[in-house]
């Protein structure tokens, strides 16, 4: 892979595992929602995706008309694709560094608060009076844990309020750093040294491909 590809591949992904690192090494659970773990997730494999199958396949008529504006709609084109996926997919929360065993307990918590008849039946836990209905998902290698939906009969609005009593809960949660999170800032710190390498020994060839690239 030529410098400029390498660049392009590398640079999103080596933001995403640095954002996961420190994400990992906090002494508090982190808390999103399935959609915007999925969006970041497009973000991070960005760069392959421009740097192969948007470029490989790239329409060559429209790049010489439009130039460098044709990578703008093709990107477009992608965050759009991500954006669909993301919102299509049904309602899940994903808690980073925290354990099935931590996170239990104050989900049972923040359940009665929101829901006095929540009940549970082993991993599963249903909240009738907001029409959620869901399981517990853990990752005990990554830490965390993932509260998918169960069933097609699902409220976004009664995930939304089990989302903002389930942060308001673990803001008030400590918890110790992730060693995992090390080696996600390890991974980071690599491929950002080979960028830079690359970078400055080969910058103008860089350059060069650049402009090839954008049809300037």
């Amino acid at each position: 892979m030529d410098p400029l590809h390498l660049t392009i591949a590398l640079g999103p992904l080596a933001v995403y595992f640095l954002f996961l690192g420190l994400v990992n090494l906090s002494t508090r659970p982190f808390l999103t929602t399935g959609a915007r773990d999925v969006a970041a997730l497009g973000a991070a494999i960005s760069g392959f995706v421009v740097a192969g199958p948007m470029e490989l396949f790239l329409p060559e008529q429209a790049a010489s008309r439009l130039g460098p504006y044709v990578w703008l709609l093709l990107l477009g084109l992608y965050a759009l694709s991500v954006s669909l996926l993301a919102l299509t997919l049904r309602p899940r929360l994903v808690i980073y560094n925290i354990t099935f065993e931590q996170l239990r307990p104050i989900l049972e918590q923040t359940a009665k608060a929101v829901d006095e008849e929540a009940r549970w039946t082993g991993a599963g836990l249903t909240l009738p009076n907001l029409a959620v209905s869901l399981h517990l998902e853990p990752s005990p290698a990554m830490r965390n844990v993932q509260l998918a939906s169960t069933g097609p009969r699902q409220s976004y609005a009664g995930w939304r309020r089990l989302q903002i009593a389930l942060a308001r809960e673990l803001r008030q949660t400590r918890v110790s750093p992730n060693p995992y999170g090390g080696s996600l800032l390890f991974f980071s710190a690599v491929m950002a040294c080979l960028i830079g390498y690359v970078m400055i020994r080969d910058g103008e060839s860089v350059a060069d491909a650049l402009h090839e690239m954008l049809r300037l």
